[in-house]
């Protein structure tokens, strides 16, 4: 091959190399993302689409909700260790190569670019809004 080829290569495997998997464990939603119902929480939105970017620039992205997939939140061993001692209040955990990145909150793209760039940060616990997929109502 010449040069420019294995250039190319070498910079072909950094990419694969360097993609993250970024998992969001999520409290109870009436839906996977949480942007249904009658009073949605700004917050969603914003980061179901920060999640769509992240999947574009090549990352692996998997969401999980209480309410609708019980069994992700047992099988993953440091999510159910903090369900257990904190209960739901330590939801959304965000977990980026299987190291928890934050919780009690939604992390903006920022912080989402940051952590899947392979900067070391401190997990984060940002304020919940307090808002509620279903309109301040019990999801179902």
């Amino acid at each position: 091959m010449n040069g420019l080829a294995d250039e190319t290569a070498e910079l072909d495997n950094d990419e694969e190399t360097n993609m993250k998997s970024i998992q969001v464990y999520d409290k109870p939603m009436c839906c996977s993302t949480g942007i249904c119902g009658p009073q949605v929480d700004p917050v969603l939105p914003q980061f179901a689409a920060d999640l769509d970017w992240l999947k574009s620039q090549g990352h692996h992205v998997e969401r999980f909700n209480l309410a609708q997939q019980p069994a992700a939140f047992i099988q993953n061993e440091d999510v159910h260790r903090l369900l257990t001692t904190e209960g739901t209040n330590c939801l959304p955990l965000i977990l980026v190569d299987d190291h928890v990145v934050s919780r009690r909150g939604y992390p903006s793209r920022e912080m989402l670019t940051l952590w899947t760039a392979g900067k070391s940060l401190p997990v984060v616990s940002p304020e919940s809004t307090g808002g509620s997929c279903c309109g301040g109502q019990a999801c179902a």
